[in-house]
């Protein structure tokens, strides 16, 4: 379980509730931090700077470069202005946030040049679905990728079908990005389920709490969830200790079926 932190920072009056509820965060384990030069255009990345402050070495940030900032040319740029706005001299993982116009052939090469240079430690992808993860495994050390983040929730599933398998094969962990559907509002009906209600019910916790049990149920996906209060860190790092049993899996699959044909990757 880690932490992200898409629509943090933006809001100056609640910076100080933001870095408390982060920090809080690591205290309980969630030492995985994920933000973006995207998110709010550096002021995500300014707040996490800020939260680490002092923790740096108990962290593993992971940033991502924007698709038209990811060529041979721009990528060690917006690595260097990443860095600037966290406070420190590498990332623990640096992704590509999503494909665009960039060769991955001449991502790859950009992304192992900082690897050699010191500035991140690993790198990997955000967005890819099945075929352009096919390719990127294709290119001399393309293996190398570490992650591909996604969405995936109990709402969305569609990564079950051939992304997640070839995944799999070459273990490759995912990264889920809004592991809660966006407090829900990405599936309607999801959190006011029966049977995620009742579920929830007999472990005495929350259906978003549920949620996340779902989303890591497996062991080689890593929730990102993101918690802009002490209260809602609290809640995602206690998820971590519900174990699901079969028939609950079974019966949340009865509501929200596996895909059962190829479908798009979804995106927010």
């Amino acid at each position: 379980m880690g932490q992200g932190t898409w629509l943090i920072g933006d809001d100056s009056s609640k910076r100080n509730e933001e870095i408390r509820s982060i920090r809080l965060g690591v205290e309980l384990g969630m030492n995985l931090i994920d933000t973006a030069e995207m998110y709010g255009e550096g002021n995500s990345e300014l707040l996490v700077g800020e939260a680490i402050k002092g923790i740096r070495d108990d962290v593993f940030i992971v940033s991502k470069v924007y698709p038209h900032n990811a060529g041979i040319n721009r990528i060690a740029k917006s690595c260097e202005a990443s860095l600037k706005r966290l406070g420190t001299d590498r990332l623990d993982l640096y992704l590509l946030h999503w494909r665009g116009s960039i060769p991955l052939s001449e991502t790859i090469e950009g992304m192992e040049r900082l690897v050699q240079e010191g500035k991140i430690a690993r790198w990997g992808v955000s967005n890819l679905d099945t075929a352009d993860m096919k390719e990127l495994l294709s290119y001399d050390k393309g293996a190398h990728c570490m992650t591909d983040q996604v969405l995936y929730h109990l709402g969305s599933r569609g990564i079950e079908y051939d992304l997640l398998p070839l995944l799999k094969k070459h273990k490759i962990p995912v990264m889920a990005y809004c592991p809660l559907a966006q407090a829900g509002s990405l599936r309607r009906g999801l959190i006011d389920n029966k049977t995620v209600k009742a579920i929830a019910l007999k472990y005495n916790v929350t259906p978003y709490q549920l949620l996340l049990a779902w989303c890591i149920r497996e062991g080689d996906v890593i929730a990102i969830p993101k918690a802009s209060s002490e209260e809602h860190v609290v809640d995602n790092a206690q998820a971590i200790f519900i174990e699901l049993t079969e028939k609950d899996i079974e019966s949340l699959a009865a509501e929200f079926p596996k895909a059962s044909r190829k479908m798009a990757l979804d995106i927010v």
